[in-house]
Parts: structure tokens; sequence; C-alpha cells
């Protein structure tokens, strides 16, 4: 099997000139160095420098031609996409002038609502000061004839269910 082997690999080699595939595979456990195959050089077509240049230049001429006209479609997608890209910087143009106008509004309403409560405060503090109680006991005991109860006079009530007393409902006898 072995020489049938080693015979087709050296028709192969004749054949073709390189080794083949069996031949690049080493058998056994050492490896053996091959001789690179050798390709046969090729010289380079030669055509005459004037031609490649004529073409050259053509070619060149012509791309700058076809690069310098604006076919109907592109113009068309270029006007497209501008008016796209316009409608969307004016209205997020829009959008920031509303934001802004919204903020300057939110910052007006604060200023109004601490002045009001400023003036509340005052007139509170104001209405808190204009109360003379000793004016109020004198005129309720002397003029309206009001006196202060006595201890067997209150009634204290306790009410564990809620913080808070609801008047429709019937106060507990003592």
């Amino acid at each position: 099997m072995a020489a049938t082997r080693a015979s087709q690999t050296r028709a192969a080699r004749r054949n073709t000139g390189r080794p083949s595939r069996e031949e690049m595979y080493v058998h056994g456990n050492t490896v053996r160095k091959l001789a690179p195959a050798e390709e046969p050089v090729r010289q380079p077509e030669r055509r005459p420098e004037h031609r490649d240049r004529q073409r050259a230049d053509y070619t060149v001429r012509r791309n700058q031609e076809k690069a310098l006209q604006l076919d109907l479609p592109y113009l068309m997608m270029l006007v497209i996409a501008s008016c796209i890209t316009l409608c969307f910087c004016v209205n997020y143009l829009h959008l920031q002038s509303q934001m802004s106008a919204r903020v300057d509004n939110i910052k007006a309403q604060e200023r109004q609502l601490e002045t009001l409560k400023s003036e509340n405060d005052a007139l509170e503090t104001r209405i808190n000061t204009s109360i003379d109680l000793d004016h109020i006991y004198r005129v309720a005991t002397e003029e309206l004839g009001m006196v202060y109860a006595g201890k067997d006079q209150v009634l204290l009530y306790n009410k564990t269910e809620s913080e808070y007393v609801r008047q429709n409902e019937d106060i507990p006898q003592y």
C-alpha cells in the first residue's frame, strides 16, 4: 500500500509540479523539511503609458462630471430631508420657548404667593396685637354680667373612639 501511495504522489508531482496533499502530510513522528515549489516568474504586461494616461484622465473627468450633476430624485430627496430637518428645528425652538414661558410664569406665581403669605402674616400679627384681652374681660363681666364657671358647673367628657367630638352626638348625663 505504501508503494502505491508513493507512486501516486510521484505521478501527481510530475503532472502539476507541486506536491500533492498526501506529500504535504508527514507520516510518522518526525517532521521532514519540504523543498518549496518553484513558481514561474510572470512578466507584467506592458501597455503604452500614453494610452493608460488618456483612459485615467477620461475616467477622472467623467467621474467629476457625474459628481457635479444633480439628479432630480437626488435633488428631491435633498429638499425633503432639508424640509423635515427645518420642521424639527422649528418645533424644537417652539417647545423651548413654551418651556421658558412656563418657567417664567411659575416664578411669577411663586413671587406672588410669597407676597400674599407675607401680607397674610402681617394682617394676622396686626389682628393679634389689636385684641385687648383686658378690655374683653371688662366688657364681659361689667357690662354683660358674665361670671367664671365654678368647679361644679364644668363637665369633662372623655371619648376614646376618636380625637374630635361631633356636635350631632348626645353628650352623656352625669
